[in-house]
């Protein structure tokens, strides 16, 4: 299968990732940054949302796209300090 094709394997895994980042996140917000980390996770949610629409409507380009819009709205709070969390795998640590 050529490496260009969003398939429903490589699209779970995408699900998978960007849902352990969501749960790190919940529970890793640096004190004082609360209302910038609900702004961020509602994105993300909202995003996450989308992702599985898609999916159930056998969209997985789009469904993709969002999720990698929701694991960048993860990223940019991790970057900007509203989350505290070190996992190299799940995030871009500075």
């Amino acid at each position: 299968m050529p490496e260009d094709k969003i398939t429903k394997e490589k699209l779970a895994k995408y699900f998978d990732v960007t849902n352990r980042a969501l749960i790190e996140v919940k529970k890793n917000i640096i004190k004082g940054k609360e209302n910038y980390a609900k702004e961020i996770i509602d994105m993300v949610e909202n995003y996450f949302s989308d992702a599985k629409h898609f999916e159930s409507n056998k969209d997985f380009v789009n469904a993709f796209a969002a999720l990698n819009y929701a694991h960048g709205w993860i990223d940019s709070g991790v970057r900007l300090d509203v989350f505290d969390v070190h996992d190299d795998k799940l995030f871009t640590i500075k």
